[in-house]
This record gives C-alpha cells, structure tokens and sequence, in this order.
C-alpha cells in the first residue's frame, strides 16, 4: 500500500482509482501546506497529488528524492512544479490535458461577451438602485458578432474558442510560436495586437512568456479593443493594462487570471468595464472532477509500475 500526500480537498469521486491506498491530507480545513509542511511530508510520501497552487519546487522535491516517485497536478499547467528538479530525481510528472477544454473555452467566450457588452456594470446598476428605466444611449457595448478575433496561442482551447467564433460570425485570427497550418494564422503578434477587435489570451505560462502583452504591445492594439484572459495572469502587465483602461485606449477587458493570485491589482478593481472572475475557467462540477480523476488515475498507474498518457516531457 503505497502513501499519497493529497494536498487539497477534491471533488467527489476524484479520489476514487486510489482507493485501497495510504491518503495523507488534506488538512481538515482544506488549508494550503507550507514550503516546510510539503517538504516534510515529501519526505515519506510515495506520490503527491498537487494544485496549482502548491509550490512544489526543488527544495520540495529534494526532500521527496528516493522516496516520491509521482507528482500529479490537477492542471494543464504545471509551472508550480520544477518539472526539471522532478526529473533529475527520477520522479514522473503528470498534468491533466485535455479535459478541460471545452469549459475553458465557454467561460473565455463568456467573457468575450460579458466585457464588450459591458454587462457586469449594467447588472451592478440594476442591482444597486441605480438604473432608472431604458434609455436609447444608456451600456452602449461594442458588437461581438462580425468583429475580428485575434487569438494568442493555438492549442485546444484556443481552437475551441475559434470554434463558437464561427457561429457569432467572427473574423478569427490566432499567433503561434509555429506555423499552424491553419487559416487564419498570422507569424507576427503585433500585426494581430493591432488587426484585432478583441483579443483573447490561450498561451502557457512561465518565463517565455511573461507579460507578452507588455506596456508597448497593450498600446498598439486598437483603440477601443476588447482584451480577456483565461490562460495567466503572468502573461500580462496588469499595471499597464489598468492604465489603458483608466486612459481608455482599451474599451474592456474579461480577466479570470492574474498575476499574484489571489490579489488583484488595485487599479484593475476599480478601472471601468472590466469584468474580473476569480479563477474559474474550468469550474464546472463534470470538469473538476474529470481533472481530479485522471491526475489521481495517473499516480495509481505510476505506483502500479505503468505509464500513464499524461506525463508531462522532460
């Protein structure tokens, strides 16, 4: 029976292909660990079941070294993890690609939508007593149908996105690090940033691509441009991008990611039509649950001596 440090609290059913196995965690209160608390643990632990909130870095995987032989992360992405510590130690990482997709890509169109038809400040209106009657100039959004897409990164959820696009009649352009070979592909972001009615964000993160929408890149979109962001926070200067909403170069923006989660810029909170959600891309109960299940599907696998299909490269 192998030990599995669980580090936070899943979804129902998630838990399942362990069973019959030692499951250490989470903590009662569903508290996140500390550095010291992982590294401990770690330490006499066979797997470990991480989110992406849980730093497991070299020091941790250091003090699982000879012992931890499968971290999984109940995400596609997997910047938390030192994936090249992981695999010094010869211990096997796996993500969770694949299910998530189309969830993601509903809530980024959700947000191509909430921001431009500035629905969150008419709803906080209606809400608050302040919204009088209809009036023929009151929440004038910009058209989502007909408008030119532009998407930054191409892999499943940008497709899928590029696929409700079709139906609202959109002009759909994506940026790659490589020739696609799909229509509609453009090799240089700036052409995209400056083409594009709204741009919505499906690259990964980490250092190739840290604030990719720069100061610079935010000023050349064009005037009265939409920006949403479903992929991380890291990707975009938040400082520069409250400016261009405060200054009102951008008309609106649909954030579910930033850069220091859980705190948001200040100047985000208060900049105006800006719709911001607190990380919920892939929160439906199917969804999380998919991602609970193949990410402890992949441990059980590992400690049974197999390979799983979802093992993130060296």
């Amino acid at each position: 029976m192998a030990k599995v440090l669980v580090t936070r609290r899943l979804p129902d059913g998630g838990l399942d292909p362990l069973a019959g196995n030692d499951l250490v965690g989470p903590k009662p209160h569903d508290e996140p660990y500390t550095k010291d608390e992982l590294s401990a643990l770690a330490s006499e632990c066979d797997a470990i079941v991480s989110l992406l909130t849980d730093k497991i870095d070299a020091d941790v995987i250091a003090a699982g070294a000879g012992q931890v032989r499968v971290i999984a992360n109940v995400a596609v992405g997997f910047e938390n993890i030192d994936v090249a510590a992981a695999h010094a130690h010869g211990i096997t990482v796996c993500n969770t690609p694949g299910v998530l997709d189309e969830t993601t890509a509903d809530l980024a169109f959700a947000l191509i939508l909430a921001a431009s038809r500035v629905m969150t400040e008419a709803e906080a209106d209606l809400r608050a007593g302040r919204w009088h009657g209809w009036a023929i100039t009151q929440y004038l959004g910009r058209d989502v149908h007909g408008a030119t897409l532009g998407l930054v990164g191409f892999g499943r959820i940008g497709r899928a996105v590029a696929r409700r696009a079709e139906g609202f009649g959109m002009r759909v352009m994506h940026f790659a690090r490589n020739d696609t070979g799909h229509a509609g592909y453009v090799e240089d972001l700036d052409r995209l940033l400056t083409e594009s009615d709204i741009v919505s964000l499906h690259c990964p993160g980490g250092p190739g691509t840290h604030h990719l929408l720069d100061e610079r890149r935010i000023k050349i979109m064009k005037h009265g441009a939409v920006l949403v962001n479903t992929a991380r926070g890291t990707v975009v200067d938040e400082a520069a991008l409250a400016r261009a909403l405060h200054d009102g170069h951008l008309f609106a923006a649909g954030l579910d990611v930033f850069e220091e989660e859980p705190k948001v810029h200040p100047e985000l909170l208060n900049a105006p039509r800006t719709v911001l959600l607190p990380h919920i891309g892939s929160a439906s109960t199917a969804t999380r649950t998919r991602m609970a299940t193949m990410a402890t599907s992949a441990v059980a696998t590992v400690l049974s001596g197999g390979v799983p299909p979802n093992v993130v490269p060296a």
